[in-house]
């Protein structure tokens, strides 16, 4: 059996047993498919997970960068409902459109709020509107996660959590001379990670259906590390 042939079971194994089958989750998987958006979305178990962060800190304001087809979204908008709220950023009209059908099938459209505008252009606006949320998750284009980080911070206050998916890249994170931009835009991010004193952070390799990745989590301080 292959690595990842093993992973994949592991995966359904736990995935049977504290997860089971969804209706609204379930269905949101096999629209995006249907609509041909690309199969990136985060693993089930990672949903959850992000669900039971939210839970754990009590979350009433989220902010997504990078909606896809609403998957994440509905596992955090369920976790703040029914008085939390889920800001979630999509670069793509029609990734957006199948995220809103989504998220009404699961009866999360009062909940949250799909906005179709690129987050770097979006991200300003929502400071000035004076937003501070409690969790952010940053699942979008790699080349520029190392700007929406320093969004998410300025966003956030003492005891957030900021939540970075796909920092590893199948180990290539290690290669400092990379011309995929993807993996250049982690490093960069990596490095500002590591030099952001108003947060304490690690990061979590991770393996599963989605083969071997990783992603940061990185809690905001009361005060900038000494």
């Amino acid at each position: 059996m292959s690595d990842q042939a093993l992973w994949n079971e592991v995966d359904a194994l736990f995935d049977r047993m504290l997860i089971k089958s969804d209706g609204a989750l379930d269905n949101a998987l096999r629209e995006s498919k249907a609509a041909g958006l690309p199969n990136i979305q985060v693993a089930p178990n990672q949903g959850k997970l992000l669900y039971l962060l939210a839970r754990a800190i009590r979350a009433r304001s989220v902010l997504e960068i990078g909606t896809l087809g609403g998957y994440s979204a509905i596992w955090m908008g369920r976790a703040v409902a029914p008085d939390g709220r889920v800001i979630t950023l999509e670069v793509s009209p029609e990734h957006a459109t199948v995220a809103r059908d989504n998220l009404a099938r699961a009866e999360l459209s009062n909940v949250v709020d799909v906005r179709v505008v690129p987050a770097l252009e979006a991200l300003p606006e929502i400071e000035r509107a004076g937003a501070s949320f409690d969790l952010v998750f940053i699942d979008a284009d790699k080349e520029n996660t190392a700007d929406y980080f320093e969004w998410a911070v300025r966003l956030t206050h003492p005891g957030a959590l900021i939540i970075v998916d796909n920092v590893v890249r199948h180990g290539t994170i290690l290669d400092a001379e990379s011309e995929d931009a993807s993996v250049q835009g982690m490093r960069r991010f990596n490095e500002a990670l590591a030099q952001e004193r108003r947060v304490s952070a690690t990061v979590i390799q991770t393996v599963g259906v989605k083969g071997y990745d990783g992603f940061a989590l990185a809690l905001v301080l009361e005060a900038p590390r000494g």
